[in-house]
């Protein structure tokens, strides 16, 4: 491998034991090029042609206070496929909070754990005073790569071949958007929402192929909420209200505690892609929080979606951790018990109906991309350690056979969330490959792998050695050549 490296960024980041510090969540902070990768094992297919990117949270500087993994500076990590070859480039995400940090050398934010008054300057969000670190989720719509963040941020522009900061969105409101916009390959259009402490707290917009706003609707709620993610269909796009979020009494002494309110029920609003706010459904369904969902379609008079339910939404701590454990607690899927679910919405008579399409604990799913909207039959999720936020294997669902395959890592190797990219040429809807980056800590090396969806239970067709060890993160996306 022929590296170029970059300048170093500042940091100030001490030694610690942070659980969220440490091991595969120990930040990175190399900068570099790699024309062509060596391959450790198997043979790079030729029939995939695209880029995967990747988010990860890297903390720069020592925190103010207790720290969250999701409050890192985020960084795009990609590897680039092109007849039977890949690079890798990775860059962190040039945001004004990482630029004025990088100027004083120290943080200037507090973090989600964090009581207010520790930031140093005004912060972004909906919690109101958090630094915006664009280190949540990544996707490709108009041709640009749009990082942004897990509690509503600016969102941030870059370029997807080369990684090279652009700025800021300019189409994005106030209030900001929130960490999961949508991109609906059939039209190029973007939905997203976001949410904040101020009536009417919630407002959901699209944005056309051209990359300018279209639609930007208030969207009525009872108060103050935490929705994370949405979904769509050729018709509908779907927003939710659940019934875990701050707790209103602490909430106006400026305490930001999450807690689950007993007697009230999810509900899912519906909102025809370019409606107004009076066209707005409300479906109620099963209480539980969702941090995830998957797709949605039509069937008949039916609104189907799918995503993963979680039996405990506010669990209790994580036993031996000490002062980590309750945070820890809210990262684990097992103890939120998240699992693979589906609602159905009646549009005819109002009517909710749900089911469980897989009872073991999954998560961070993926369909083939250009499925979004429409049915689909595969569903591709991971699976964790229990008590860590670390994804340890994989499942393919088959939601016509109700078949399941699975791949699990060996002790000590953590992957990444892995979308589908689709074979050049495909044949159907399961012909292509996961592509995943894989934390090895049993070696101190991070690597890449590609799973033939085809043949999935064989595992790794080829494995794809990275010049470093890179941060665990969230989110991750895959983007074709002919998109770019």
């Amino acid at each position: 491998m022929n590296i170029v490296r970059h300048p170093p960024v500042k940091t100030t980041l001490q030694q610690t034991n942070h659980p969220y510090l440490t091991g595969a969540w120990t930040p990175q902070y190399e900068e570099v090029d790699v024309d062509d990768l060596e391959v450790i094992e198997g043979v790079i297919p030729d029939d995939i042609d695209g880029i995967y990117l990747r988010n990860t949270e890297n903390q720069v500087h020592q925190p103010l206070g207790r720290h969250h993994p999701f409050d890192g500076d985020g960084m795009i990590h990609q590897i680039s496929f092109s007849k039977g070859r890949a690079s890798y480039r990775n860059r962190f995400i040039r945001t004004r909070c990482f630029e004025a940090e990088q100027i004083v050398e120290g943080s200037l934010w507090g973090g989600l754990m964090d009581p207010a008054g520790v930031s140093k300057r005004p912060g972004f969000g909906a919690h109101g005073g958090l630094k915006d670190s664009a280190s949540t989720d990544i996707v490709v719509h108009a041709g640009k790569a749009l990082a942004t963040f897990y509690q509503c941020g600016e969102g941030h522009v870059m370029d997807p071949n080369t990684l090279d900061y652009e700025g800021l969105a300019p189409w994005v409101p106030l209030d900001g958007i929130s960490a999961h916009p949508k991109v609906d390959e059939s039209t190029e259009e973007l939905m997203f929402f976001n949410y904040s402490k101020t009536a009417p707290y919630m407002h959901y917009g699209v944005i056309d192929r051209d990359g300018k706003l279209v639609t930007y609707v208030p969207i009525d709620l009872p108060g103050p909420r935490l929705p994370h993610d949405m979904s769509f269909t050729e018709n509908w796009s779907i927003l939710n209200d659940l019934p875990v979020f701050w707790d209103q009494d602490l909430l106006k002494r400026g305490i930001h505690a999450v807690r689950a309110h007993e007697g009230i029920p999810s509900r899912f609003g519906l909102i025809p892609r370019h409606g107004k706010t009076e066209d707005v459904r409300w479906f109620e369904a099963d209480p539980t929080y969702v941090l995830h969902f998957l797709n949605a379609y039509e069937e008949g008079d039916e609104v189907i979606l799918d995503g993963y339910f979680q039996e405990d939404p506010t669990p209790g701590p994580i036993e031996g951790h000490g002062e980590h454990g309750h945070m820890m607690g809210f990262l684990d899927l097992h103890s939120m018990k998240t699992k693979l679910h589906r609602w159905r919405f009646n549009l005819t008579d109002g009517t909710t109906k749900e089911e469980r399409l897989f009872d073991k604990v999954v998560e961070f799913g993926m369909v083939n991309q250009s499925y979004y909207g429409r049915k689909h039959r595969y569903i591709y999720s991971v699976t964790s350690k229990p008590g860590w936020f670390l994804f340890t294997g994989f499942y393919k669902h088959d939601l016509e056979t109700g078949e399941t395959e699975e791949i699990h890592l060996e002790t000590g190797r953590y992957a990444s969330e892995a979308p589908f990219a689709p074979r050049i040429n495909a044949k159907s809807e399961d012909d292509g490959y996961l592509v995943s980056f894989i934390i090895d800590e049993n070696t101190g090396t991070s690597e890449c792998i590609l799973i033939d969806a085809l043949r999935f239970s064989e595992g790794p067709v080829c494995r794809i050695k990275l010049p470093h060890k890179i941060s665990s993160g969230t989110h991750s996306t895959w983007v074709g050549r002919d998109r770019l």
